[in-house]
């Protein structure tokens, strides 16, 4: 949740955020792609954990009609709120000229196709998941693979109605669902006991790692944009790590949840008043997401009118988020400034929504805020 944060007030405030990809070997830097790199885990990490909440809250309930009904409406409210709400924050654009489906959304589908598959074991969904996982990226290969609902499911891409409105698929559901049916299948692991599940977990997340430098190395399958040498070592390094987020490649999925497995054993033993303060922000995740993006957007509206711009100048239309046109923005060494007081402003609130959402533990509304 706290380095997710980074990214978007890198996106809303860098200088160069609305002209240069941060990825782009030909024009980034070692600072910028690794800032852009270590947030690569937030999603993965959301949409691997909703799987296995989901699994929890069936073995808890022990009601598959029940949790099917929760994951049905729960997921039809998330793809209800991002493409209404978390789009206006996102953009500030009172007229909707651009919706874009996202994170939210596509855990919001998830839900929902997982709802379907409930009957199934735990085992069989996980395996639907690893399977997904694996083998999506052979999709674009195929005859079919530019049908529209296929483009639809499983790349990225735009449609535009006229000139002025557009939908984003940034996130394909169905690559996203794998890592759902994923974290589904693995709730059993969290049953487990200490240290044996901190044990499972630190052997997953190693063995996740070894394959991703192996199937790396070989160059041939696992990600559409193979690595290349470079002008010196650490570009080298970023070409071998510029693994591709939309969609999910396989090796971006071994990364970065090779990764959370680490953190995940790491945090099991982790038990001081640090762990205490982050649990704050973990136990309200869409609160402080829609939150977080509504600060950080106000925040940049203040930095252009510093910067000397007036009203008349702000951008609203496709993608513009309200920034000029112009050179506008701050450096990469700000914006961590910038992320770290907005992580530590929100505290209060989310302390506070918290405490709520416990107070309240026996009504419905808490469990879709």
């Amino acid at each position: 949740m706290i380095i997710m944060a980074l990214d978007h007030v890198r996106d809303y405030m860098h200088v160069d955020s609305l002209t240069q990809n941060p990825t782009d070997l030909t024009t980034t830097t070692p600072f910028l792609f690794f800032t852009r790199w270590i947030t690569h885990i937030c999603a993965p990490t959301f949409v691997f954990l909703a799987g296995t909440a989901a699994f929890l809250t069936l073995k808890k309930s022990n009601d598959i009609v029940g949790t099917r009904k929760f994951l049905i409406t729960r997921g039809a409210w998330l793809i209800v709120l991002e493409l209404s709400v978390i789009n206006f924050v996102l953009w500030f654009d009172t007229q909707y000229r651009t919706l874009i489906f996202e994170v939210i959304g596509t855990i919001g589908f998830g839900f929902i196709a997982l709802a379907m598959l409930l009957k199934l074991s735990t085992r069989i969904i996980g395996i639907i998941g690893l399977s997904i996982i694996t083998l999506h990226g052979i999709i674009p290969l195929l005859p079919f693979a530019s049908h529209p609902i296929i483009t639809a499911l499983f790349s990225t891409g735009v449609s535009q109605s006229s000139p002025q409105f557009m939908f984003v698929m940034s996130y394909p559901p169905l690559p996203w669902l794998g890592i759902m049916l994923t974290g589904f299948g693995a709730g059993k692991l969290f049953e487990k006991e200490q240290p044996a599940r901190r044990t499972i977990f630190i052997k997953i997340g190693l063995l996740a790692l070894l394959l991703f430098v192996a199937i790396r190395m070989i160059n041939v399958y696992g990600d559409p944009a193979p690595w290349a040498k470079q002008k010196s070592l650490i570009y080298s390094v970023m070409s071998f790590m510029n693994i591709s987020k939309y969609p999910p490649s396989l090796l971006f999925c071994l990364a970065t949840l090779g990764i959370t497995f680490l953190l995940l054993a790491l945090f099991e033993r982790l038990q001081n008043k640090i762990t205490s303060i982050l649990s704050i922000y973990g136990g309200v995740p869409l609160f402080y997401f829609i939150l977080h993006l509504f600060v950080i957007h106000c925040i940049m509206l203040a930095m252009v009118f510093i910067q000397g711009y007036n009203w008349h100048e702000l951008e609203f239309s496709n993608f513009k988020l309200g920034r000029p046109v112009a050179k506008s923005g701050v450096s990469l060494t700000t914006i961590y400034l910038v992320w770290m007081m907005v992580v530590v402003g929100l505290y209060p609130l989310c302390y506070w929504y918290k405490n709520l959402k416990v107070k309240h533990a026996n009504k419905s509304w808490p469990k879709y805020l």
